[in-house]
């Protein structure tokens, strides 16, 4: 099902529709400030372990992270946070970065990496958001399966490729290419694991 959502203002019926279809263990497909992702609600085992089949990955192995609504809410999700890092996530946040976390008690077992981590992100996109506001918990984040190709930017053709695997694709408008940049911050400083859309620089 393709489910048009205003970038701006999503409508507040078709966010009721994803948030229960999440709710029930639904997959979706939806915008990001980066690329279109492939998400769950994170309290649904049954759910992530579909997107792990549709990805060909072990759960612990992959490069799963959260999509939390704000600093705040993704505070739960991990052990606590120094002021300097704070500070740091403060500055960068809404945007375009993950940042790999040490997992607090929050973190379903299924989703903690084998060093206990947990990828954590506040895009700074409003349906993203809003969907995770409405919903009352993060959702999973990960890639779509396979390479970056042009399909993965076009909500009309995701949900060609993907109407048998996902129960909504969510049509904020044209994605981008290029994904979060990702940076481990259980270091000091902080080590640039990817380099992608969010602009980092060692001095910040």
């Amino acid at each position: 099902m393709l489910i048009h959502v205003h970038p701006d203002n999503p409508q507040p019926r078709a966010i009721r529709t994803i948030v229960e279809t999440l709710a029930s263990g639904g997959i979706i497909i939806y915008p990001t400030d980066t690329i279109y992702g492939i998400g769950c609600d994170i309290f649904q085992p049954k759910a992530i372990e579909r997107i792990c089949r549709i990805k060909k990955v072990d759960p612990q192995k992959a490069q799963l992270s959260f999509v939390c609504y704000d600093l705040s809410d993704m505070s739960r999700y991990t052990k606590s946070i120094s002021t300097p890092l704070y500070r740091m996530l403060k500055s960068h946040l809404p945007g375009p970065y993950t940042f790999i976390l040490p997992a607090s008690r929050e973190v379903p077992r299924l989703l903690k990496s084998k060093k206990d981590t947990i990828g954590l992100r506040v895009p700074d996109n409003n349906i993203a958001r809003t969907i995770v506001k409405e919903l009352g918990r993060p959702i999973l984040s990960a890639s779509l399966p396979g390479e970056m190709i042009e399909e993965y930017t076009d909500p009309e053709l995701m949900e060609e490729n993907f109407e048998k695997l996902v129960d909504i694709v969510v049509d904020g408008g044209i994605g981008g290419w290029t994904p979060s940049t990702i940076l481990d911050c259980t270091q000091e400083p902080p080590q640039l694991i990817r380099q992608g859309a969010g602009v980092w620089e060692e001095t910040v």
